[in-house]
């Protein structure tokens, strides 16, 4: 139980997720998996506290114990995360409204929506590999997440592919545009590549999957993808580039 607390304070302390005061909750990671898991509840069990203080003097920890400064490299990546995470959750709710005011595209929001969750939960995963760095991490904390599985970037290029077959051909550069939702989108793969520039030195010093790499390469161009898959499907149209002079 306080191995999988002290995963938790690390990831809160990250930035990487924030919990409403859930009452007592193991987190752990198996298979790569990011999961949450509700405890059975007892009056003597305590609850986890959002804030620790030990964070007070601009250090916290990774998944190793590691204590470093909040500006570093690892937690500015986790960082960026967390601003996808929380850019494609405000997407979400775009595309739910989008449905409520047009009940004839539901089956394309139900669809965006519930790719946009999986997207998240990802996210979520990848944080766990970004706090703990393959240089400093023992082989037990190592085997706890695994390799990322390179199946969810196959899952992203068949989407990519499905949506492009149906929009037409791109002939002009666009601006983010084409409704709520559109928009969202194109501002979550703006986050998405930060998110990329960001991970480069992970990779280079090895301390990172580089599948991890590829989904993240893949996933902005799914979001640009998406984007002008939602605009066609509501009828909007897309902002086409002109020079300003």
């Amino acid at each position: 139980m306080s191995r999988s607390i002290n995963l938790l304070k690390i990831v809160q302390r990250s930035s990487l997720i924030n919990l409403v005061r859930i009452s007592p909750t193991q987190r752990h990671i198996s298979n790569s998996k990011c999961i949450l898991n509700q405890e059975s509840t007892s009056n003597n069990q305590r609850k986890i506290k959002i804030y620790t203080k030990t964070g007070d003097k601009g250090t916290t920890s990774l998944f190793t114990g590691e204590r470093r400064p909040k500006n570093d490299i690892f937690f500015d990546a986790l960082g960026n995360t967390d601003e996808l995470n929380s850019s494609l959750g405000l997407t979400r709710e775009f595309c739910l409204e989008m449905a409520k005011n047009n009940p004839s595209l539901k089956e394309t929001s139900e669809l965006i929506e519930g790719l946009l969750v999986k997207i998240q939960s990802t996210l979520l995963d990848i944080g766990s590999h970004l706090a703990t760095p393959r240089s400093k991490a023992s082989s037990k904390q190592l085997e706890r997440i695994a390799n990322f599985d390179s199946s969810l970037t196959n899952e992203l290029e068949k989407y990519i592919d499905k949506f492009e077959t149906e929009l037409p051909v791109l002939k002009n550069f666009i601006l983010p545009s084409g409704g709520k939702c559109a928009s969202g989108l194109h501002l979550s793969r703006s986050i998405c590549r930060r998110l990329e520039r960001s991970i480069q030195p992970l990779l280079q010093s090895k301390d990172l999957d580089p599948n991890v790499q590829a989904y993240i390469n893949r996933l902005s161009d799914f979001l640009f993808v998406c984007a002008r898959y939602i605009a066609m499907k509501e009828g909007r149209v897309e902002t086409i580039y002109k020079k300003s002079n």
